[in-house]
């Protein structure tokens, strides 16, 4: 009698493996299961199915241009063929044209001389900053918004406001004074926005009233704090958008008390909100800028800092305060360099500014068909919307995971096509879709993304 054929053990499928081999301390799984794709073009991403999912976050707003860009894939494929890889304690063209064209953008709108300091990640930048921040000051404190997020490590946790970034692991530095953001749909002060008289910043300038309030010494005039760390428009927050003339008013009162302002634009930065930085759209110049993200269009990554000239110079920045092995790559500097070169050749602030306004205003007529869609706002192609409960404005979470995880089954049907939406959710309460498309996305594909959406919120029981 003939031995039976051995058993063979069914392959794992790749959700199998990732739970048994992959660390998910450095993935979000938000999605229940995790989503697999397997490629992607323009504004889509495609599953295994070839399913196509229009994507309204575009990889938390690092692919603004749309993904495998032509061009922009043309000229990594490049540069792999040429130089692809270099120490950075050498020069290569790219890096240092990159940084000029940085720098002159700055100092010929703005008059304003300064240099650029790369590196790779968002949150290495971060601290990158820091240490121009504690060398130029001297301080090691400094303040930052609630709501507010600028990275994991460690030193870029002490400036996030959510403890829960640091509740496993602690911080090295000192942790940031958090201040309330002018967050004015729902008002940390329980204020109104058409009576306060800007309330939130006189509150702020109230800590500097008297010794008394921990952060001023009068007989000194110096402050404990080195800067203040600010997303503009917040991004993980929730993509909220501060009141006209509060960060005038803000760097007014940071100015008179020698206190850094300090912008990060990881998130907003690259015409996310129809300007090349989004401190440009606040009447203000920041001491120091920190980008990344946008900057390569999601490709070979890149980070860096601007900052001006009396802060970074050789002389008290000198060689080897910081550095990154990858810092300056000559694969993320050259995809950054055409970035810059394509948003140089037309000018592209009207054309999102339009689109930008199209979008805000079909969300609009969306808010005036469901109770459940509390504030809706935008600026440029960074906008936001709240889901909530029939008040339109108790944060409602469960409706946003719900609504999220249906996106991702790919199961949506129009005119004849199945789709799936790809959205983020973000908001002090998790209840806010942060919308930041590709810059490239068509009015065709704005409706088709808003169909889907109202189809969602059938599914799931929105009123």
């Amino acid at each position: 009698m003939k031995n039976p054929a051995p058993m063979t053990e069914k392959p794992l499928t790749l959700l199998e493996k990732d739970a048994i081999y992959c660390s998910w301390g450095d993935t979000v799984h938000y999605a229940d299961p995790p989503k697999v794709f397997t490629s992607c073009e323009g504004s889509y991403l495609y599953d295994e199915q070839n399913t196509p999912y229009l994507d309204l976050q575009m990889w938390y707003s690092a692919v603004n241009f749309g993904y495998r860009n032509p061009r922009l894939n043309e000229v990594l494929k490049r540069q792999i063929d040429t130089l692809p890889q270099l120490a950075c304690q050498y020069l290569h063209a790219e890096k240092v044209e990159l940084a000029e064209t940085i720098c002159q953008y700055v100092e010929q709108k703005y008059g304003v001389k300064g240099r650029v300091h790369f590196n790779v990640g968002g949150a290495q930048a971060v601290e990158d900053s820091l240490k121009i921040v504690r060398n130029a000051t001297g301080k090691n404190l400094m303040f930052a918004f609630m709501g507010g997020y600028h990275g994991r490590t460690l030193g870029a946790s002490a400036i996030t406001s959510s403890y829960r970034y640091r509740r496993r692991f602690g911080h090295f530095s000192d942790r940031a004074q958090f201040i309330p953001f002018p967050y004015c749909f729902r008002c940390p002060y329980g204020m109104k926005q058409e009576s306060c008289g800007m309330y939130c910043h006189n509150e702020f300038e109230k800590l500097f009233e008297t010794e008394y309030n921990g952060v001023w010494d009068d007989k000194a005039k110096q402050a404990e704090y080195g800067a203040f760390y600010v997303e503009t428009i917040q991004g993980t927050g929730g993509y909220v958008i501060p009141p006209a003339g509060y960060f005038p008013k803000l760097a007014k009162t940071l100015k008179e008390r020698n206190i850094l302002l300090v912008v990060d634009e990881i998130q907003m930065g690259v015409y996310r909100t129809g300007k090349l930085w989004s401190w440009e759209n606040f009447g203000i110049v920041p001491d120091v800028f920190i980008f990344g993200k946008a900057i390569t269009n999601g490709l070979n990554p890149i980070s860096g800092i601007w900052a001006r000239e009396e802060f970074i110079n050789p002389q008290v920045f000198p060689p080897g305060s910081t550095h990154s092995t990858f810092s300056s790559n000559p694969l993320g500097t050259a995809t950054a360099l055409e970035v810059l070169r394509m948003t140089q050749e037309k000018e592209l602030e009207p054309e999102l500014r339009a689109k930008g306004a199209y979008f805000l205003q079909k969300l609009q007529e969306l808010k005036t068909r469901w109770k459940m869609i509390g504030d809706v706002s935008g600026m440029g192609m960074a906008l936001r919307m709240e889901m909530c409960t029939a008040d339109g404005y108790t944060p409602n979470r469960q409706l946003a995971d719900r609504i999220f995880n249906e996106g991702l089954k790919g199961d949506l049907s129009l005119d004849g096509k199945t789709y799936g939406l790809v959205l983020d959710i973000g908001g002090y309460s998790k209840n806010v879709f942060t919308l930041a498309p590709s810059l490239t996305i068509t009015r065709a594909e704005i409706d088709l993304g808003l169909a889907l959406f109202e189809q969602l919120l059938q599914r799931c029981g929105a009123q």
